[in-house]
């Protein structure tokens, strides 16, 4: 009788182990849903976070592309520049040759506008105005060569922008007197003599103000002669050079 009865005695340990088991099965199914979301939602963020960087990566690298590609722009047009500065020497030779000669065969002396030593200027309502202790001696003669030039007394005017030149060779006024000087010719039609002038402003004082306005009237000055060749080589440069400058946007209209 205890052989008998003793299945019966073990049945219902089994069916609490069995329903232990599907519990225990019914966790782990709900651990494994859990890590595979955890799972996903890593590799969404690790995808979104790559697609980030990558574009950074992307923007960098037109960026250093954009700026190789101004810096290639910038060197090309500044050596145009210069060659056609070098085209344009022999120009500027041949130009000074004819001066020369035209001046020889009138039997006028060339110009002295670079004085050996800056002399003290002449008593003159001019020099008397202008005379105060608080103007520098290179401030004084700019100052009063810009009066003479407002006047039109260019040949005055180019002897005191002459005296700056030559007795004050680090001062910052002196692409101010040399454009003046340019212009003085140019008002007188003189326009070969103006180029060579002009020349001077653009090849010597490259960081000057007034270097846009002397490419600009240099360009008038080889129409002028009828160098149109020259004439449209300077609105290119000033356009390229310059593309901010009010003489740019007149050198445009030139180039159509």
């Amino acid at each position: 009788m205890n052989t008998k009865i003793k299945p019966f005695l073990l049945f219902p340990f089994f069916l609490l182990s069995a329903c232990a088991s599907k519990q225990e099965l019914v966790v782990v199914k709900d651990d494994l849903l859990k890590l595979k979301t955890d799972s996903e939602t890593i590799k969404t963020q690790t995808a979104v976070s790559y697609s980030d960087v990558q574009q950074i990566r992307d923007e960098v690298a037109r960026l250093q592309g954009s700026i190789e590609e101004a810096r290639y722009n910038n060197s090309k047009t500044f050596g145009r520049l210069g060659m056609e500065d070098s085209l344009l020497v022999h120009k500027f030779d041949d130009l000074d040759s004819r001066l020369q000669k035209i001046e020889s065969y009138l039997g006028l002396e060339k110009e002295q506008r670079l004085a050996p030593a800056v002399s003290k200027p002449k008593s003159s309502a001019v020099t008397d105005t202008l005379k105060t202790t608080e103007i520098s001696p290179e401030k004084k003669l700019l100052d009063e060569g810009v009066v003479l030039f407002g006047k039109k007394s260019y040949s005055a005017a180019r002897e005191s922008f002459g005296k700056l030149i030559q007795g004050y060779p680090k001062s910052p006024l002196l692409s101010d007197a040399q454009f003046y000087l340019a212009e003085s010719y140019f008002l007188e039609k003189w326009y070969e003599k103006a180029i060579l002038e002009y020349q001077v402003v653009i090849a010597k004082y490259t960081k000057s103000s007034k270097r846009p306005a002397a490419l600009f009237k240099q360009a008038i000055c080889f129409e002028k002669i009828g160098d149109t060749a020259s004439a449209r080589a300077r609105y290119s440069s000033l356009v390229s050079v310059y593309p901010a400058s009010p003489e740019a946007k007149l050198a445009k209209k030139k180039l159509l």
